[in-house]
Order: structure tokens, then sequence, then C-alpha cells
């Protein structure tokens, strides 16, 4: 078959008679003027095609930026609602402005960033804030789920006792590499009814809790760890304190809430 040159196609493609479709049939029954371009011009393709991807990726991401200023904006005027438990354990004043619910994973270790810059807001909004903890045990972390039956079944003995488990675990998250027996020696240094721990951990009660806060995670779209609510405001992803301060000072700005 008779070879058209790459300068033969490119005039076809300038002239304003020559359809899409003849172009696409020409190239269709000659491929090699593709590969005759590129040979001959190697430079120029790979500057061409480096030029394109960057396009590309900085219309992908200006879109995903709009998207996600659009559903802040949505967020502000219709914040999400979390189911507060009627005996919940609040970490913080009960009664405060503030209310933080965090979706974790013992295990995750994203989390362990999440957890430290939780401890940093509920100490610069001491009084101010509420801090609520649900669970997300990632599948693909063997020792997360473990972790959250052990917390709520210590939480129905002593929620003060829940909490400084959970925090002995993510200041020590490696050592859950040893599986039970690990969280069985911070229960003990807490002085836990074992007896009850045992029949609780894997009660109905508590894996009743736990995949109810699974389940709405998933509603608002939470799929990793951590995640986060303030006020009702999704944020997705262990983002630093100064991120939280932002959405703070926004919700005082917008008369959503008075400090």
């Amino acid at each position: 078959m008779k070879r058209i040159s790459f300068l033969a196609a490119a005039l076809l493609l300038a002239t304003a008679c020559t359809s899409k479709e003849d172009l696409k049939k020409m190239i269709k029954e000659n491929p090699e003027i593709i590969t005759e371009a590129i040979e001959a011009n190697p430079a120029k393709f790979i500057d061409a095609l480096n030029s394109a991807v960057k396009k590309a990726q900085e219309g992908e991401g200006k879109r995903r930026e709009e998207e996600e200023k659009k559903a802040l904006e949505e967020s502000f005027t219709k914040p999400l609602e979390p189911q507060i438990r009627a005996d919940e354990s609040f970490r913080g004043n009960k009664d405060a402005t503030i209310t933080l619910v965090e979706y974790s994973d013992f295990e995750c270790p994203f989390c362990s960033r999440g957890f430290n810059t939780v401890m940093e807001l509920m100490s610069k909004y001491e009084g101010k804030i509420r801090f609520v903890y649900k669970h997300l045990p990632l599948s693909f972390h063997p020792q997360a789920m473990p972790a959250s039956q052990y917390f709520e079944a210590i939480r129905l003995q002593s929620p003060e006792k829940a909490w400084q488990f959970h925090d002995r675990v993510y200041k020590d998250q490696r050592k859950l590499q040893n599986g039970e027996a690990f969280l069985k020696a911070i229960a003990k240094d807490l002085k836990v009814d074992m007896a009850k721990l045992a029949k609780d951990v894997k009660s109905e009660v508590v894996q009743k809790r736990i995949d109810e806060d699974m389940a709405e995670a998933a509603k608002f779209g939470f799929q990793g760890t951590p995640g986060f609510l303030l006020n009702g405001i999704p944020v997705k992803g262990a983002y630093p304190t100064s991120h939280f301060d932002g959405l703070i000072e926004e919700l005082k700005k917008r008369g959503k809430i008075s400090l």
C-alpha cells in the first residue's frame, strides 16, 4: 500500500474539506504515519506528550479543587449529623460548642497522626470542644477490629479507662503487631475486670456499636481513615491542626459558633 508521508498527513489535517472521518480512515489504513512521525521527531513527540499530560493534570486538579470547594460550602450550609448516643463517652466538655467526631482505625499509621492532632485541638480549645471516637477498622488491618472491641468492652466498665486504653494504643501503635497480648497487657495495667472484659469483648452489644459506627462512616463517604466531622463539616485525612483552626474560624465568621 502506498505510504503517505507525515507532511502529507499534516496537509490533509489542515485542509478544511477533509473530514475527521476521512482522517481517521487514512490513519487506520496507514498506521505507519504515526510511527514514522514519532521516529522522525522523538523529542518533539515527547515534549508534546508531556505538555498534554500536564494540561490534563492541571485540568483535573482544577476540577477536583472546584468540587472540593463546592462540597465544603455545602457542608457549611447543610452539615452532616452524626449519631450522638445517649450514653456517649465524650472527651472534654460534654456541653462544648465544638464537636469533633473521628472515624478511626487503631492500627492505621495515619490515625496516629490524627491522634496527635486531636490532642492538640483538645488542649488549644480546652473547655470549648468535645471529642467523640467512632470506629472504622479497615479489613486489611488485622488488629484494628480487636482493638476496637477492647475499647468498647473497657468503656462498658469505665469510660475513663477506655480513653486511657485509646491513648496507650496510639502511643505504642507498633506493639499492635504482638496481637491480643498487647491489648490484654494494657487492660491489666489499667486494672480492668479481666473476667468481665473477656465476656464483653466479643459480645453482641460491643459489635453492634462498632458496626453502627462503620455504617455511619460509609453513609458519610469515609472509606479511608482517619475521617473527621467538625460540627458536621467532613475532613478526610490526617490534616494538621491548622486545617481545623481554619474551619473553626470560618464557622465563627459565618456566625455558626461563638467562642
